[in-house]
């Protein structure tokens, strides 16, 4: 929901970050693997309740994420990054519920597991409407920076990114907060599956 609004304010000072990184040495591709290497230590932060390590390898993950788009954008995008990319990206988001279950399995692990259960209805209608736009060339207006076709809904990159960030600042919450965001994703889901099967429905007439 945020994610075209936030973009087009954040684009600017990424643009201007990555002017610094572009070195022959550097490339897009890299940076998305730097960036998961260190998403990847949010998962044993979690599970030994550093949450505020957590937290900067988090923020750390994004940043690069947002940071390896801008370099891209520079050097022209690619199937191959894109695909690195969003597939990173997901296996990322899925890590941290299950970082919060590994730090307290009692109080946590039904709660995350909604949570992953979720993430699956947002991914899945996401990935499969992307497959069938880009099939039958369907533009993506309002997501013109993404090499993805990019459906919209409620829980985006920005709502989630928030829901992490809330999560280690408030460690004690994560099960409130994920039983609300997972009820929040499947209205996503639905919208997304609703949407898509209306527009490819609408190709076939």
């Amino acid at each position: 929901m945020l994610d075209r609004h936030l973009h087009p304010r954040v684009k600017p000072a990424l643009n201007r970050l990555v002017s610094v990184l572009d070195k022959p040495g550097i490339t897009p591709d890299g940076l998305t693997l730097a960036g998961f290497a260190i998403g990847l230590l949010a998962l044993p932060f979690l599970a030994l309740g550093w949450y505020p390590a957590a937290l900067v390898a988090i923020v750390l993950n994004r940043l690069l994420d947002g940071l390896d788009g801008a370099l891209a954008r520079r050097r022209g995008l690619t199937d191959a990054g894109g695909f690195l990319d969003i597939a990173l990206d997901f296996l990322f988001y899925a890590l941290v519920p299950f970082g919060f279950a590994l730090a307290a399995p009692a109080e946590n692990a039904l709660a995350a597991a909604w949570l992953l259960f979720a993430f699956i209805g947002t991914g899945s209608s996401f990935l499969a409407f992307a497959a069938l736009a880009a099939k039958h060339n369907i533009d993506n207006p309002g997501y013109a920076h993404k090499s993805f076709y990019y459906i919209g809904g409620l829980t985006e990159g920005t709502e989630t990114i928030a829901l992490f960030v809330l999560c280690c600042l408030f460690p004690a919450h994560f099960t409130l907060f994920a039983w609300i965001f997972g009820a929040l994703c499947w209205l996503t889901t639905t919208t997304r599956i609703w949407s898509g099967y209306v527009t490819l429905k609408s190709l076939t007439r």
